[in-house]
């Protein structure tokens, strides 16, 4: 189970929301390509980054950040926030950017998705608020529940599906185990857990879980609730 630190930038800075909140925004760094190279320092490979401002104006609003991360740091990144056509995600391979994580579009035009994922690394992200998807920034609550989103992309040639309890999200509540599960399992697809992860005990559980093939941590890490030397070397053992 891959363990993947989290950065969300907003304003160029490194912050952590709580339910999605914008105006919940936490700065945890003004240079948050030095927590990029802190991550790889204690061990990750992969970092997970998203541009909140670009996630609301359906655009890239963060690039400078998103830029000095790549050029600092060799780890394997994942970016998702405000991709909306193909024309973005060639201009972030360009950028080196490892896997693009496609979001609300994946529930306005799942067929774009499809045949993204044919060309390039793409993760689906599927938010939910009550298991129905959340869109637009977690702005709005659409009518699809998320196991049927997540079963459009069963087969789809999508890499990973990134699915956030929108709830849980920056709250250190604990990690929704049995949504993660449920979105594994209607989609086939190797499925990343997002929202509430609070300790090692969350780590624990997701891994005797099985068919969990990561997890993200923000707050956990931020707020010194999880080491992640720690949650590193029980991945390895278990």
């Amino acid at each position: 189970m891959d363990i993947i630190p989290a950065i969300d930038l907003k304003d160029g800075k490194a912050v952590r929301l709580t339910k999605g909140l914008m105006e919940s925004a936490k700065i945890y760094s003004d240079e948050p390509w030095q927590l990029a190279k802190r991550f790889e320092e204690l061990g990750a490979k992969w970092l997970h980054v998203v541009d909140l401002n670009g996630a609301f104006a359906g655009e890239p609003k963060n690039l400078e950040q998103i830029e000095k991360i790549r050029k600092n740091t060799n780890l394997f990144i994942e970016l998702g926030g405000g991709i909306r056509d193909e024309e973005t995600i060639k201009r972030y391979m360009d950028l080196g950017i490892n896997r693009l994580i496609l979001g609300s579009i994946a529930v306005k035009d799942p067929d774009f998705v499809k045949e993204m994922a044919a060309k390039y690394p793409i993760a689906v992200g599927i938010d939910a608020i009550d298991g129905y998807v959340a869109v637009e920034g977690w702005a709005q609550t659409s009518s699809m529940k998320a196991t049927d989103l997540a079963k459009e992309f069963a087969k789809s040639g999508v890499e990973a599906i990134i699915c956030t309890d929108v709830g849980k999200d920056g709250t250190l509540s604990g990690v929704n185990v049995n949504f993660t599960l449920s979105i594994a399992k209607a989609s086939g697809v190797p499925t990343i857990a997002s929202g509430g992860l609070k300790d090692i005990e969350d780590i624990k559980a997701l891994l005797k879980a099985k068919h969990i093939a990561g997890v993200i941590v923000g707050k956990a890490f931020y707020e010194g609730t999880l080491g992640l030397s720690e949650a590193f070397e029980i991945a390895r053992m278990l």
